[in-house]
């Protein structure tokens, strides 16, 4: 499937309009309330997935769209359809670090083809398609994007984490790395977008993640050069009939990094 310039920059508006809600909220204050899981719900989440589902509907009308808020009540198709996170990192939000994003990602046959990471307290926007590249929008211009090409041989690997995730086994991956180390902690999705612009070269994931997480993030560090894959070196995919919690991952700004963790 190809998506056109057109319709990437289409995903961007709709991100960027959602992040206008986001802001609303984030600078006014708002209600938070308690999911089932007991993850934080706040009313950017709502306001931003009600600008996101109008926008998608209106300019990609029958494709279903699954979200951490809500879904299409028409036929699902797994062949293709979009995976929304309408706030991503809602902790950090209420935490009010900015590093908080708005994910939306088009899935086709398993592999998300476009994405768009937009975090708009800090002004940057992600986004990528299949057979356009990845590029990256901020207050300094717009610019293509590429990973970093560290290899197995790497003497110091810039190891991205979560700010609020974490624990033993993390941990334990940390002192197993048979090279040097530097660990930096972000926030949401930013964590795949920092390798995909090069800034970092790998991202563990241990803890629990939903498939609209990771799908645009993967997308966008995927067309940058890199790759997300389950702990035996398998590319994370997406579908309606998968478990919404996906496998620990690994993302990767050089696929020899792979090798290098997966033995």
């Amino acid at each position: 499937m190809k998506v056109t310039q057109e319709q990437l920059l289409v995903l961007c508006h709709i991100a960027q309009r959602a992040g206008q809600e986001v802001m609303a909220v984030y600078e006014a204050g708002g209600t938070t309330w308690q999911k089932e899981d007991n993850s934080p719900l706040t009313q950017a989440d709502l306001r931003a997935d009600q600008v996101i589902r109008q926008g998608l509907e209106t300019h990609f009308p029958g494709v279903f769209i699954l979200s951490e808020e809500s879904r299409s009540t028409g036929s699902a198709s797994d062949e293709i359809f979009f995976l929304v996170d309408p706030l991503d990192g809602t902790k950090e939000f209420l935490k009010r670090n900015d590093e908080f994003t708005v994910n939306i990602a088009l899935v086709y046959r398993a592999r998300p083809v476009a994405g768009v990471v937009y975090a708009p307290a800090l002004g940057e926007m992600f986004y990528a398609a299949r057979d356009l590249g990845a590029w990256k929008k901020d207050r300094q211009g717009e610019r293509a994007i590429a990973t970093t090409r560290q290899g197995a041989g790497a003497s110091k690997l810039r190891v991205m984490g979560s700010r609020s995730h974490g624990g033993d086994k993390l941990t334990a991956w940390l002192a197993q790395l048979p090279c040097d180390h530097a660990f930096v902690g972000a926030g949401s999705s930013l964590k795949f977008c920092r390798i995909a612009e090069g800034a970092a070269d790998i991202y563990p994931r241990f803890g629990p993640t939903s498939q609209w997480d990771t799908a645009a993030a993967q997308c966008v560090l995927e067309l940058a050069g890199g790759a997300v894959t389950d702990l035996q070196g398998q590319t994370l995919l997406y579908g309606l009939d998968r478990p919404i919690l996906n496998t620990e991952f690994l993302a990767v700004g050089d696929q020899a990094l792979t090798h290098l963790v997966t033995g």
